[in-house]
């Protein structure tokens, strides 16, 4: 999981909306491109590497349509946000991209069993060329964007994309092959394309799970998030801290040890102190913070955890 840079939400949207575009029209560049190749050349690696990037299209899609629901405010039905839709795009796109890796199985096994010569080759190795060039230009997009926002979906959608240069690269091999006669090596690297594609998905699918079961956030940003609130001096100890993330939000929660005798002022603007800090750390987190005093606290009972060396 990216660990991202503090952005403004408006600036995030922005370059979600962005990202999610380019992916669409990139995808839609590529087939029409790519079906073109297949009806030319015959080939069931040029079939695969469309039909992967069909199953891009219909994943930038659904991502299009995910991350403008996801960056709609909370509402009363949704008072946690609409964030999580980022990680149903993640699974759904997972689900596509397994059965399109299955689809390729059978057409690889197919076409073993039943051998066809190639034609064109050179139309279908142009296309796969201009291909990689666009696909390479729209990962350029996305890692920047994924850098500065930490999107699950548009993380997942780059993901494709890569395993699209694996696919473009076995494509224009097998096809270079097969002009000198090796017309084995067809099927043979569309069986290749379609594991890399099948655990592709799996990768995509585990992440989108961790997200939607609220897997607690990296350690590093944990191991923040207890340094900011260890900097108040009135703070004593930490403990019971949790975090997950939906979309583009955070949720941080931890309880505050302090001394029994602070006045209740102070002890309230000690908290506020600790979440003011953790939003201008994390701008897109919520946190509460839950105040202890010490005196009423079982040390040896509670889950406290240990003061963050300095610096």
């Amino acid at each position: 999981m990216t660990d991202p840079q503090p952005l403004a939400p408006e600036r995030r949207a922005q370059l979600l909306r962005f990202a999610t575009g380019a992916s669409v029209t990139v995808a839609g560049v590529l087939i029409v491109g790519k079906l073109g190749a297949w009806l030319a050349t015959g080939s069931v690696t040029v079939l695969a590497s469309l039909v992967d990037s069909l199953m891009d299209a219909v994943a930038s899609a659904i991502n299009l349509m995910a991350v403008r629901y996801s960056l709609l405010p909370a509402d009363d039905e949704h008072r946690f946000g609409h964030g999580k839709a980022e990680a149903l795009a993640g699974l759904g796109q997972a689900t596509f991209i397994a059965g399109s890796a299955l689809f390729l199985l059978l057409e690889a096994v197919n076409r073993l069993l039943h051998p066809e010569p190639l034609e064109a080759v050179g139309v279908g190795i142009g296309v796969m060329v201009f291909a990689i060039l666009a696909t390479l230009v729209l990962l350029g997009i996305q890692r920047r964007v994924i850098r500065l926002t930490g999107s699950t979906a548009i993380r997942a959608d780059a993901l494709h994309y890569a395993t699209d240069l694996v696919t473009n690269i076995s494509t224009i091999a097998a096809l270079t092959l097969a002009v000198f006669g090796w017309h084995g090596a067809d099927p043979l690297f569309a069986l290749a394309i379609a594991g890399y594609i099948l655990y592709s998905a799996f990768d995509i699918g585990r992440e989108a799970v961790e997200l939607l079961m609220d897997r607690e956030l990296p350690d590093d940003m944990r191991e923040r998030i207890r340094a900011l609130a260890y900097a108040r001096p009135e703070v004593l100890g930490v403990h019971d801290l949790r975090t997950r993330q939906a979309g583009h939000q955070y949720f941080v929660q931890l309880h505050l040890e302090l001394k029994d005798d602070l006045p209740l002022r102070e002890a309230h603007a000690a908290a506020d102190a600790v979440e003011e800090s953790i939003r201008r750390a994390f701008p897109n987190a919520e946190v509460i913070v839950h105040q202890d005093p010490v005196s009423e606290v079982d040390r040896s009972r509670i889950r406290a955890e240990p003061r963050p060396a300095p610096g």
